[in-house]
């Protein structure tokens, strides 16, 4: 099972070149960043945990990595969400289908007799979690201090490459979610005073609620990743017809992305090129191409005209 030292692949995107760390070629259950957040639980004890509990989107990529996490520790993943749409329900792909076919249960939140006007995470806190004594509880996305120790290990590899290269003003790129991945990085080569500079782009929310995302986990802004800002914000989970361009750009180079927040990272990682085309750019791949599937089935959909796979 890999899930450390993923390859570093040199290649040319929009016509610079890039550094590529493959974390996408992990382990198929635990590869991209979840792999990296999710690396604690894979050596924790679950002698006494009969339930993994998370919530977040059905399509995300957390729900298809716990439901794995789950199966091999051999307890049950609740799974909660806002709602699950009438297509998804009759149509399962992507990772809502891939986690339950690993066993998974799904719990619909807006069907919930009890729910009243509580939110996804109060729902879990308030009616869920009291009752349960034997289960663990992972905020959406891997957000919580539990996650830095296997994005420390990616920052590790990193520096070790970076001590074999002669490049200055290496930045590394990559989008945010809720910003977990980016601020254990970007905290982890400030204190270590290396030369490696985390560059971000809110995938989720604007920037102010990555700011705040960042704050709750680490209160020493020194420490924190740069964010990139476009002058607009793009709405998580929505089709915008230059996502797929950007998307099929980087196909052409034989590489495959994850269609929900590798094309922000992708647009980041050409806006600093052109910031300063002297730097040494590093891309951390999400993983997550399960996900595609429902992606590019929404997108056909949408723009006919695209020549999408």
């Amino acid at each position: 099972m890999l899930l450390i030292n993923s390859p570093i692949e040199q290649h040319e995107l929009f016509g610079f070149p890039v550094f590529i760390k493959r974390d996408d070629l992990l382990h198929q259950a635990f590869g991209g960043n979840k792999a990296r957040k999710f690396a604690a639980l894979l050596e924790m004890d679950f002698s006494e945990i009969d339930t993994l509990i998370g919530y977040g989107s059905a399509q995300a990529n957390s729900l298809y990595t716990m439901a794995a996490l789950a199966q091999l520790k051999g307890c049950q993943l609740e799974f909660y969400v806002d709602h699950i749409s009438d297509w998804l329900a009759a149509h399962p792909s992507g990772n809502y289908r891939g986690a339950l076919a690993l066993g998974a249960r799904v719990v619909p939140v807006d069907q919930q007799s009890d729910r009243g006007e509580l939110s996804v995470a109060d729902y879990i806190e308030q009616k869920i979690l009291p009752a349960r004594t034997r289960a663990i509880f992972v905020p959406e996305g891997g957000r919580c201090a539990l996650a830095a120790s296997g994005v420390e290990q990616l920052a590790k590899e990193l520096a070790d490459w970076r001590s074999t290269q002669e490049y200055q003003h290496v930045k590394v790129i990559l989008p945010a979610g809720t910003g977990t991945t980016a601020l254990f990085l970007s905290r982890y080569f400030h204190r270590n005073h290396l030369d490696l500079q985390v560059i971000t782009v809110p995938a989720v929310g604007g920037i102010d609620y990555l700011q705040s995302q960042f704050t709750e986990l680490e209160a020493d802004a020194s420490c924190h990743p740069r964010i990139v800002d476009f002058g607009r914000k793009y709405h998580f989970g929505k089709l915008y017809r230059e996502f797929a361009e950007i998307w099929l750009q980087a196909r052409s180079r034989e590489l495959d992305f994850e269609l929900l927040y590798d094309p922000l990272g992708l647009m980041a990682l050409k806006h600093i090129r052109q910031q300063d085309p002297q730097a040494c750019l590093m891309y951390i791949h999400q993983g997550g191409i399960l996900g595609n599937e429902t992606m590019l089935a929404r997108y056909r959909r949408k723009y006919p005209g695209l020549c999408l796979p």
